[in-house]
């Protein structure tokens, strides 16, 4: 199969069905062997009754349906384990996302090599004060502390090679940071297209301010697993070792000046509380590191690690 593409969608019911015929209309003026995942994550409207029809009519139509909401990630996981495409393709179902797009995602995987593009939104649609800044601040944070350079990190369409998506893992709201966990994976050709961003049509906007609040905090997440995950010891023990050192430093300074000076009482100094609490925060975190390191020791996946090739005789 050439093509799999996965839709997220909440509430979609009156988009979906202009969305079906279009993909078709495009996968059939290709010739490309096609299937489509549409994900209900917990609509509360009509979607999932449309996803049946639109099925029932064309078989390349696919559907899964979440009990409840559990947010766009776990869409994507669900989708991303069924599909079987070469090149898999991530839209959203508003219709802000173009498919005429998908000819050139497609050719940028399977003829330029690239194991994810990224789409770029160069022109925006949406609202400057809610969407346009916030996603500029965002996107700028992950370049610096990812080392990707993307300008639209949380652009909905995105085409992978399929190994990239049965390796990854996307969990919480760390959809839109699937470039930065595909390149902790190995997977270092990432590529951007600009890609046409459209007016919504129908119904409003899933997403509020909160989405940039736990964004950052699942960045820091994913660059401390991607870095640490298999040597928490090098992170907890190296800032706990260098606290203890401040702290013991601080403590010897001061009990030096009591022994030839004998001008104070050591608890009379700011400072000695300083050095107390540097001492006790350096243990702390050098026996986190050491018990990270027991726990990671002892997990199954300890020694799961992503090989590319095997060469056997």
């Amino acid at each position: 199969m050439d093509i799999s593409v996965i839709v997220p969608l909440k509430n979609e019911e009156e988009s979906l069905p202009e969305l079906a015929a279009w993909i078709a209309r495009v996968m059939q003026e290709n010739n490309y062997s096609y299937e489509v995942w549409m994900v209900d994550d917990g609509s509360t409207d009509e979607s999932w009754e449309v996803i049946r029809n639109l099925s029932a009519e064309n078989p390349h139509i696919k559907g899964i349906k979440f009990q409840r909401n559990y947010g766009k990630s776990a869409a994507l996981n669900e989708g991303f384990r069924k599909a079987k495409g070469d090149v898999v393709i991530t839209m959203d179902a508003d219709l802000q996302d173009s498919p005429d797009e998908i000819p050139g995602l497609y050719k940028m995987i399977k003829e330029d090599g690239f194991d994810l593009v990224s789409g770029w939104k160069k022109v925006r649609y949406d609202n400057t004060l809610t969407k346009n800044i916030p996603s500029k601040l965002f996107n700028w944070a992950t370049v610096k502390m990812s080392g990707i350079k993307l300008h639209d990190f949380n652009c909905g369409l995105k085409s992978y090679k399929n190994k990239v998506v049965k390796t990854i893992e996307v969990y919480g709201e760390m959809h839109r940071y699937i470039p930065v966990i595909a390149k902790w994976s190995g997977f270092r050709k990432i590529g951007e297209k600009v890609v046409e961003h459209r007016k919504r049509k129908y119904g409003t906007t899933k997403f509020g301010l909160e989405r940039f609040v736990n964004g950052f905090l699942d960045l820091a997440s994913i660059t401390f697993v991607g870095r640490f995950g298999k040597r928490p010891m090098h992170f907890f023990g190296a800032l706990g070792t260098l606290f203890f050192i401040i702290g013991f430093a601080i403590a010897f300074y001061l009990t030096i000046e009591k022994i030839f000076y004998l001008q104070y009482k050591m608890t009379e100094r700011p400072i000695f509380f300083l050095a107390m609490l540097l001492l006790i925060i350096g243990s702390q975190l050098f026996l986190t590191g050491f018990l990270a390191e027991m726990v990671n020791r002892n997990a199954p996946e300890r020694n799961a690690y992503l090989v590319e090739e095997t060469l056997e005789r």
